[in-house]
């Protein structure tokens, strides 16, 4: 059964609680009232993208998450951490068609998913008790995720097994890796409204190393949990030049989504997401993902994306330079689950994707570009 309670996400994000965040993991008691958490994933991955710009490759993904936590008197400590290795896989990523955002040799990235950073998260969070059921809380640290759209990609039960980044991800959570992040807020059982300041440009390629804190940046978020199974997020923020290849152009970010899960294997996420660059045009975009563990070994899952973006030529002389066009990714796939011991999961499985985009990309992508993944997961409590 759900906990009455809400579940956070990564950073100060909510999920329902039947969630459960996403994770569970081992825990141990470290003494004194701390109670230390550990999560994580390796997760060994090859795809093949079809077309003129398709590409192939074998590659790892990983994540791990260290966590304590302390309950005081007056409310709650937490010290969140969380790294990856994915900084191996070289600046280029892996092939992601569609995709587009940051940058490999000073290049922009295209048709490709940016490896995440070595320091994906170094923050606290204190909760201090407000009434009966309501806190006030501050969150920060050299990095961390600021209160802007929905909780990230790899933290939502809707694409737990799913080993591809959003194509919109750019539009939704790219800023959960931020160097440089405090957030200030309320919440209670059903509410909660915060706002953060923050670095709006996004990291640079040196992936291994913790960049230099700007905070010129804003955003406000309120979320409403109304039952333990469903949690709605509305959100805004200004962003200071978050492209390096684009100086002296902001965004104004706006985002809103509903979260569901039923706390049986069941999770469901609908997004909305709109881009106001300044100066440039509005680029808008949508996702609808759900994954759904039918029984103790077999789950489906699937994601649907559709979105306008002007940054799929990125060649000044290209005369599709800059010019926006609305493309839909369909993606279904499969994993089948095995318990290893009490901690350890793995998961094989795969998936298959199909794009709906104009006639003026055949010569770029083909007529019916596609793509296929295998991969095994190999997790520690998810």
């Amino acid at each position: 059964m759900a906990s009455d309670a809400p579940a956070e996400g990564s950073g100060t994000s909510r999920l329902p609680a039947a969630e459960g965040g996403g994770h569970s993991g081992l825990h141990i008691d470290a003494g004194d009232d701390w109670m230390v958490m550990a999560h994580g994933y390796a997760w060994g991955v090859y795809t093949d993208q079809s077309g003129p710009r398709g590409d192939d490759k074998a590659y790892v993904q990983s994540m791990a998450m260290l966590n304590a936590e302390k309950a005081t008197g007056w409310g709650k400590v937490q010290l969140k951490s969380m790294f990856s290795l994915e900084p191996l896989m070289k600046n280029r990523g892996y092939p992601n068609l569609f995709a587009s955002g940051e940058t490999a040799g000073g290049e922009a990235l295209v048709d490709r998913q940016h490896p995440h950073d070595l320091f994906m998260e170094l923050a606290a969070r204190v909760d201090i008790n407000v009434g009966a059921d309501g806190s006030v809380f501050l969150y920060g640290g050299p990095v961390g995720e600021p209160a802007l759209g929905p909780s990230a990609f790899m933290h939502r039960g809707s694409a737990r097994y799913n080993p591809e980044a959003p194509i919109t991800h750019h539009w939704f959570d790219s800023g959960h890796i931020t160097y440089g992040v405090a957030t200030a807020g309320f919440a209670s059982r059903q509410f909660q409204i915060e706002g953060s300041i923050f670095t709006g440009q996004e990291p640079d390629e040196d992936r291994w190393d913790i960049e230099k804190p700007r905070f010129d940046s804003w955003s406000v978020r309120a979320t409403w949990n109304p039952t333990p199974y469903w949690a709605v997020q509305a959100s805004t923020g200004r962003l200071k030049e978050p492209e390096s290849l684009h100086p002296g152009e902001d965004e104004q970010r706006t985002t809103a989504s509903v979260h569901y899960a039923n706390g049986k294997g069941l999770s469901a996420m609908l997004a909305f997401s709109a881009k106001d660059r300044k100066p440039g045009e509005t680029l808008t975009a949508w996702i609808a993902e759900a994954n759904w563990d039918i029984d103790d070994h077999h789950t489906i899952f699937g994601r649907f994306e559709n979105v306008k973006n002007d940054e799929l030529f990125p060649d000044h002389d290209d005369p599709l330079h800059d010019m926006p066009f609305r493309v839909s990714k369909f993606q279904a796939g499969y994993a089948y689950r095995l318990p290893l011991g009490e901690q350890f999961n793995l998961a094989l499985g795969g998936t298959v994707s199909a794009f709906a985009k104009p006639d003026a990309l055949d010569a770029a992508y083909g007529k019916n570009p596609m793509g296929y993944t295998l991969f095994a997961r190999l997790s520690l409590g998810l």
